[in-house]
């Protein structure tokens, strides 16, 4: 009997330990899933807008597509969510620059277009990237408006962190990825094993910029509970919208944009 339960306990620990290891290895194919198809920005509907390419400090090439601001207006530079890439995001585009903002769509490493593999370092780096290029093209920092979807809410944290800007919008913001992945997986020692962790909450305190937290209340994959705690760390001015009835699509309804448009408005003078 002993032997058989052995036997038993060794088997379901070779099992576990087994799923541990797939899941270390595969983490970043779980965690990302970008889409490579890269259309033209006229391919989904937009003129005049310029696709462009970045260089990156450590050496990637990064697609953006960037359109200039009308005279006074803010530039907003948009950090996407882990799946597809920014050409799946044309109305998004399509709405920021119908209200007389400049916009640039970041592609990040791995996504569309760019090249290399996708690691939160990198992702960093890219924003980092695009931020300068949006210097480079004249934009002043205080004219720079900062929006962040989902798993770009982490990306758009750490620029804010470390570049001046001039307000941020946070779309169903997590307080960390480790977090939400352990709350997903309990079972596993995901807070030992993750590589990309985006400690959002380690961060926040950082920024000084006006900020705007939309969240659905209803959201299943990065519950609602993260936006509220992630807000409560934050600096003022700080505001907050749960969006009721909505889960994570909350992210893709125009109302959110709407929303996003009008704090920046508030917030960030005419030049």
């Amino acid at each position: 009997m002993m032997l058989a339960l052995r036997i038993v306990l060794l088997t379901v620990l070779v099992l576990y330990l087994s799923i541990v290891a797939y899941m270390y290895l595969q983490q970043r194919q779980i965690q990302y899933h970008p889409s490579r198809t890269a259309p033209s920005p006229q391919s989904v509907g937009l003129s005049g807008v310029s696709d462009e390419r970045i260089t990156t400090p450590d050496g990637e090439t990064i697609a953006v597509w960037y359109a200039a601001a009308s005279p006074g207006k803010p530039t907003i530079l948009f950090l996407h969510g882990n799946a597809g890439e920014i050409g799946t995001r044309g109305e998004r585009f399509s709405f920021y620059r119908s209200q007389g903002f400049g916009v640039l769509f970041v592609s990040y490493r791995g996504y569309g277009a760019s090249t290399g593999n996708i690691t939160e370092a990198g992702l960093i780096t890219d924003a980092l990237s695009a931020y300068e290029f949006l210097i480079g093209k004249g934009v002043a920092p205080q004219q720079i408006a900062v929006v962040g979807e989902s798993l770009g809410t982490g990306v758009a944290v750490q620029l804010a962190a470390q570049r001046k800007v001039g307000a941020m919008a946070l779309e169903a913001p997590y307080t960390a990825t480790v977090d939400v992945g352990a709350e997903i997986y309990p079972w596993l020692p995901v807070r030992l094993l993750m590589k990309d962790t985006f400690k959002s909450r380690d961060f926040i305190g950082r920024v000084t910029a006006p900020l705007l937290v939309q969240h659905g209340d209803a959201d299943t994959i990065i519950p609602v509970a993260h936006g509220r705690a992630l807000f409560a760390m934050a600096n003022e001015p700080k505001q907050l919208v749960i969006i009721p009835g909505l889960g994570h699509d909350a992210i893709a309804a125009p109302e959110t944009w709407v929303r996003e448009v009008r704090f920046f408005t508030q917030h960030i003078p005419v030049q």
